[in-house]
C-alpha cells in the first residue's frame, strides 16, 4: 500500500513543496530521502529537532500517514519573544 505525502522546505526566498507516493511503512526519513530535497539543498541538515507533520514537531523514525505533509523547519533568526519586544518597542516609538 503507498501514501500521498508532502515534503515542505521554505527559505526566505522560496517555498518548495514535493509531492510524492511513499510505502505505508515510510518514516519522516524516508519521505526526505525520496523527496530528493536534500539534493536540491545540500546544506541542509535533518535532525529530530528541526523536522515535523502540519506544524508539530516529530522524530524522523516518525511513521507517516496518508496526506501527511513533512515539514522541514528552519533556525531562528530571534527567539518569538525578542521579536515581540522589537515590535513592542517600535509601536511604542512610533505612538508617542
Amino acid at each position: 500500500m503507498m501514501f500521498q505525502v508532502e515534503v515542505v522546505y521554505a527559505t526566505p526566498d522560496e517555498q518548495t513543496i514535493i509531492e510524492l507516493q511513499v510505502p505505508s511503512s515510510a518514516t519522516i526519513r524516508d519521505a526526505i530521502e525520496l523527496s530528493g530535497i536534500l539534493d536540491r539543498f545540500p546544506d541542509l541538515e535533518i535532525s529530530d529537532d528541526n523536522v515535523g507533520i502540519f506544524a508539530y514537531r516529530h522524530p524522523l523514525d516518525h511513521l507517516l500517514n496518508d496526506g501527511d505533509r513533512v515539514e522541514i523547519y528552519r533556525p531562528l533568526l530571534m527567539s518569538p519573544t525578542e521579536a515581540r519586544r522589537i515590535r513592542a518597542a517600535a509601536k511604542a516609538t512610533k505612538q508617542g
